[in-house]
């Protein structure tokens, strides 16, 4: 069963100023160290944390929350698995919220999909719950 849907529309440019204005006091407030390190690998750091920003705001919606609810912008990172397929790792408050839309029984998977287009950077976030009874085909790419 589908929790929540949440998508966002970011401005690649808009972000590239932000980072020229801001520098490292807006990278450390917004992204973590793992998120950083990837953006600082590519060759378009604007555009890499423009998806992450957009699924960022995807997620905070998908949990029906948006970001004036308490929910830090470190407690919900985007991970690559091997495959280079995007996913969402939740911790502190956006980790409570997702355990409280939780229905007993199930258990959830957050789906996260990242797309640019100069100047645009976009994601779509799906929260899904699972019945713990029924087991789960393996997602490509991750690790055991």
């Amino acid at each position: 069963m589908i929790l929540g849907i949440g998508s966002d529309l970011a401005n690649i440019d808009r972000i590239a100023a932000v980072l020229e204005r801001h520098g490292d006091r807006f990278r450390k407030r917004v992204f973590t160290e793992t998120e950083l390190a990837l953006a600082a690998r590519r060759k378009l750091e604007a555009a890499t944390l423009a998806k992450r920003w957009a699924a960022k705001e995807a997620c905070s919606k998908a949990l029906g929350t948006g970001l004036a609810m308490g929910i830090s912008w470190k407690d919900m990172a985007v991970r690559n698995l091997r495959s280079g397929q995007p996913t969402m790792e939740l911790t502190g408050w956006a980790a409570e919220r997702l355990k409280a839309m939780t229905p007993p029984g199930h258990r959830t998977r957050v789906h996260v999909t990242l797309t640019d287009d100069h100047p645009w950077a976009q994601a779509f976030v799906i929260i899904e719950a699972l019945p713990d009874n029924v087991s789960d085909p393996p997602i490509p790419g991750a690790s055991a």
